[in-house]
Order: structure tokens, then C-alpha cells, then sequence
């Protein structure tokens, strides 16, 4: 079996030692130099360690003073509720607020994207028929939180004022609320949520590490005939995330 590149090994160590107590939270950990001497490798891969550290929230780097360890990052609660729909305008938005931050996002739209095989399936469509994608970052406090991969088929929204979902005089108001201002009534979401690694891409989005663990939603929206009207792929990063589901319980 091949052997860990040496920097992983030595960032294993050094994890290892820090959950272990060997340095206090706001201690100063030694010189990249000096742990270099340690372990008989290179500046570069105690370098290269320490930085993979940092992006797990493990340590902090503090410019002109060195590297130390960090106050653990807040692991924060996402309900999803039925009642999240019913709050106005963006679920996102309004999860943010009531944690007291800003919630944001960025996103961007290609209409006319055909459907592939497996979205064509979770929207009834057929392979190939098109649909609007949009691709969304969400933000908190301006740090990144989520991603979301969404397709809405164009059947629906062609030729209305929505057809763009961050477009127009709805941009911003969530799917449930655009989709109502052209008389598609949403009543139902069906989620499914799945662990995953994240990709390359989704961990330079996120600031997280290539492999880290993420929550992957799939989400589907539909109207009162049953019909889906959109479906997404949401990816949350479990390092700063926990889900949970809320169900109300009816009263006989």
C-alpha cells in the first residue's frame, strides 16, 4: 500500500497531538522550523501541514507571529421544516436571521441547459428538454455556508417575468413564492439527504479540504397535482453543520 504523502502524515501527527492537548487553545504552536527538525522533513511540508490545518479550523495562522491553535468554530443547527416556506421570501435568508446574520448568496443562471438523464428523471421531464440552471453560493457574515445546484423546467416559466430566478421583480422571493406568482401552487418538498465527500470545486467554494464530509440534499419541489417544479442539489459542509428535521404531528 502506498504511503501518505509526507505532509498528510505530518498534519495527521500534529492533529493528533493538538485534540490531545499538547497545545492549549491560543497557545503558539513551535516554528514550522522547528516542527521541521521534528520530523525530519522539509520547511515546506510542515508548511504545507500547518496550512491544511487552518482550513479545517484547527489552528489560525496570525501574520508576523505564527501559528496557533484555534477556539473551535460554532457547529450550528439548520432546521428544515415544512413551516421554512411559510416564513417569506428566502428559507436561507430567514435561517440566517434568525441566528442574527446576513444572509446572502450568489448565484448564476443558463437558460436553455437540457435536461440530463438523471434530472429529466426527478422532474418527470424527458432527457433533454430544457431548463433553467442556476448555480447559487450562499454566504453568511460574508463566509460561505452552502451550495446549491438548481434546474426549474423551462415548460413552466417560459415566456413569464420568473423565468430567471434571480431576475425580474420576484429575484431573491425563493421558489415557492416566485412559482405562486404565475399560479403554481407548491405544497409539497421532498428531501433526500445523503453523506458525500466534497469535490475539488465544492472545497474551494466552501474553504473546506478535498474528501471533507458534506451533507448532499435532494430536494424537489411539487405543485398540488403532484407535478415537480424544481429540483436541487444542496451540499452543506459537516464540519459547520448539523440538519435537523423538524415534523409536525397532527391533533385528532
Amino acid at each position: 500500500m502506498p504511503r501518505e504523502a509526507p505532509y498528510l502524515e505530518v498534519a495527521d501527527s500534529l492533529r493528533a497531538r493538538v485534540l490531545a492537548g499538547e497545545w492549549s487553545v491560543g497557545e503558539r504552536l513551535p516554528s514550522r522550523a522547528q516542527l521541521a527538525e521534528e520530523y525530519g522533513v522539509g520547511r515546506n511540508v510542515t508548511q504545507r501541514a500547518m496550512d491544511r490545518l487552518i482550513v479545517e479550523g484547527l489552528l489560525e495562522g496570525r501574520a508576523g507571529s505564527g501559528t496557533y491553535v484555534r477556539k473551535p468554530r460554532e457547529r450550528m443547527r439548520m432546521v428544515r421544516s415544512r413551516h421554512r416556506e411559510q416564513r417569506g421570501h428566502s428559507p436561507f435568508r430567514a435561517d440566517m436571521k434568525e441566528r442574527g446574520s446576513d444572509g446572502t448568496w450568489e448565484s448564476h443562471s443558463v437558460a436553455r441547459t437540457p435536461a440530463p438523464p438523471h434530472i429529466a428523471e426527478r422532474l418527470a421531464i424527458q432527457p433533454g428538454d430544457l431548463c433553467v440552471l442556476t448555480r447559487y453560493e450562499f454566504l453568511a457574515g460574508g463566509q460561505p455556508v452552502q451550495l446549491s445546484t438548481s434546474w426549474e423546467p423551462m415548460s413552466i416559466t417560459d415566456g413569464t417575468p420568473i423565468i430567471l430566478p434571480e431576475m425580474g421583480p420576484l429575484a431573491g422571493k425563493g421558489v415557492v413564492e416566485r412559482m405562486r406568482s404565475i399560479g403554481v401552487a407548491i405544497d409539497t418538498a421532498v428531501e433526500v439527504p445523503r453523506p458525500a465527500r466534497a469535490t475539488q470545486e465544492q472545497a474551494n467554494l466552501l474553504g473546506i479540504s478535498l474528501g471533507d464530509l458534506v451533507l448532499e440534499i435532494e430536494r424537489t419541489y411539487l405543485d398540488t397535482d403532484g407535478r415537480p417544479v424544481e429540483t436541487a442539489d444542496i451540499i452543506v459542509p459537516d464540519a459547520r453543520w448539523e440538519v435537523a428535521y423538524e415534523f409536525g404531528i397532527e391533533r385528532e
